[in-house]
């Protein structure tokens, strides 16, 4: 072999040397780019995955302080719906109480324990649900009986109920207006 063929022969080879270094320079950079979608792809499902846990976390904290301040609120509520019977007992025994009694003092001391009793309950929460004269709404009333009088208009309470912090704990028993007219039914019934 000639010197210039050698040397042709070894441009050849520096040349397919080259060439192979270039194709494997490529599929490393491909590979590399590969590599560095398939990274970006799983550093993007940890960051929505890391998103989703902190949104889990933030609505835990806040859903259990709602339910703290919940049990706060209505911690007490069985003790109070187990003190209203008493409240009523109460309140009908100084509403019947007779002209002799009404002027003792034992009389007014039970009043003054009465009044104490409901401004307890009132600081805890509870509220009397107001009835006659308003509108009967079903989520404040239950009506036990219809009569005369203006339709849908609460006529007579019958049983107090109580909102304890803006929730119903006992409905009120009412008796609603039928829209006849206590006139009309009057003349109906025999004397």
């Amino acid at each position: 072999m000639s010197p210039e063929e050698n040397v042709n022969e070894s441009a050849e080879l520096v040349t397919e040397n080259q060439d192979a270094d270039a194709d494997l320079a490529l599929d490393n950079v491909d590979a590399l780019r590969k590599r560095l979608l398939e990274e970006k792809e799983r550093a993007d499902r940890a960051y929505t995955n890391w998103q989703r846990t902190a949104a889990d976390m933030a609505n835990f904290k806040r859903r259990t302080e709602q339910e703290r301040s919940d049990a706060t609120k209505y911690g007490n509520a069985m003790l109070i719906l187990n003190l209203l019977p008493i409240v009523d007992d109460l309140d009908r025994a100084l509403q019947n109480l007779s002209a002799e009694l009404a002027g003792l003092t034992w009389i007014d001391g039970i009043h003054l324990i009465n009044r104490k009793l409901q401004a307890i309950l009132e600081n805890q929460g509870l509220k009397a649900i107001e009835a006659v004269g308003q509108p009967f709404d079903p989520n404040f009333h239950e009506a036990v009986l219809r009569g005369p009088g203006e339709e849908g208009k609460v006529l007579a309470e019958l049983q107090r109920g109580y909102t304890l912090s803006d929730r119903v704990v006992r409905p009120t028993l009412v008796k609603v207006g039928n829209g006849e007219s206590e006139a009309a039914n009057g003349m109906s019934q025999p004397s």
